[in-house]
């Protein structure tokens, strides 16, 4: 026997919710009029409810905008149908990886999450493990960890990186060709005739930035330009500590007649230590960078970085996380996506001024 709508039989006395609170199941109940079992069995699409019943009560919920507890739904059907998206911090890398995956996840019938870190990184290595075992099985299927500092991680549902530091594992992962778009970015300056070339490392600990300081190096072998180690200063993807490294490099004797760094945010503090020194760029100093963020189109003058699909490492690990979920077999486990080499007006040839 079906529920009909019959408002004056309601039991509970009709509220109004109060602005800034959780709507409650039995909100929805004396907003409708209907019974708490009601609305619990619209909720969860059992038998007993009319369809003209289950309409009603369906537009008081979506009005009021209640939504179940993630934790009391998983409980009830092991599955949220929500992904976890983890992160150390929301920086720039971070927040285009996160773009990307929100494209993705439209239409697949999932919803995501994201959960920072806090930036605490430097002091819990292994924050991921932390984390996955508060939100795995109880609030998310599955999860899409960024820059994870380990792999190692086992846990109920499927797990995807994004440029994890430790490279390869038996995790699957989606990172940019970081090699070859170093190579791509020196390349370009050695071809405009520089030789004195420097360089804002990244973090010792990212396989990424250890593959650009590599791929830094073999575009000089392979020019047959040697490296002048004097001209490598730590940045550590750090803006303050690029600042000092880029301060160390253009205050040499003979200073470096450009300068590669190991991603924009590093390019961005050596322009402007170079402004601050009075340098020129490009005439006096070229600059290249590494991400392309947004930022880097709007700098002064605009940034020549190597571009790595950050939005497409968001949307292609929600895909392979979405596959996982659903039993299927990934055609690649370990994915990389090309980069390419955006030129815009902080490079031109060494003393091009003259």
């Amino acid at each position: 026997m079906t529920d009909p709508v019959k408002v004056e039989e309601s039991p509970v006395e009709q509220t109004t919710p109060r602005v800034g609170s959780r709507v409650t199941m039995q909100q929805v109940a004396a907003e409708a009029g209907v019974s708490v079992s009601t609305v619990s069995k619209v909720m969860n699409g059992r038998y007993g409810v009319s369809t003209q019943t289950s309409d009603h009560v369906s537009k008081v919920i979506d009005r009021l905008g209640y939504e179940t507890s993630l934790v009391a739904r998983s409980l009830r059907n092991t599955r949220t149908n929500v992904i976890g998206l983890l992160v150390a911090d929301f920086e720039p890398f971070s927040t285009e990886v996160l773009k990307g995956a929100a494209d993705a996840i439209r239409g697949t019938g999932y919803e995501l999450v994201a959960y920072s870190a806090g930036g605490r990184t430097d002091e819990h290595v292994g924050w991921e493990r932390r984390y996955l075992s508060r939100v795995m099985g109880t609030l998310v299927d599955g999860a899409v960890l960024v820059t994870p500092t380990v792999t190692d991680v086992q846990y109920d549902g499927p797990v995807v990186a994004v440029d994890p530091h430790t490279g390869r594992s038996s995790l699957p992962t989606v990172a940019a060709d970081n090699l070859q778009g170093a190579r791509m970015g020196v390349d370009h300056l050695l071809a405009l005739g520089h030789r004195r070339i420097g360089m804002v490392t990244g973090r010792a600990d990212l396989v990424s930035a250890q593959l650009r300081e590599r791929g830094f190096r073999e575009a000089h072998a392979a020019a047959g330009v040697p490296v002048d180690e004097s001209l490598l200063a730590l940045g550590a993807f750090d803006p303050e500590q690029a600042r000092e490294a880029a301060r160390t490099l253009l205050r040499l004797p003979r200073p470096p007649t450009a300068i590669f760094a190991a991603n924009d945010i590093s390019a961005l503090a050596t322009l402007d230590v170079a402004a601050e020194l009075g340098v020129d760029v490009p005439d006096q100093l070229s600059v290249v960078g590494f991400d392309n963020i947004p930022e880097s189109a709007l700098a002064h003058p605009p940034l020549t970085t190597v571009q790595q699909p950050m939005r497409q490492l968001g949307h292609d690990a929600i895909a392979m996380l979405v596959a996982l979920i659903a039993g299927e077999e990934l055609a690649q486990t370990h994915v990389i996506l090309e980069t390419t080499l955006v030129r815009r007006r902080t490079t031109t040839a060494p003393g091009a001024a003259s």
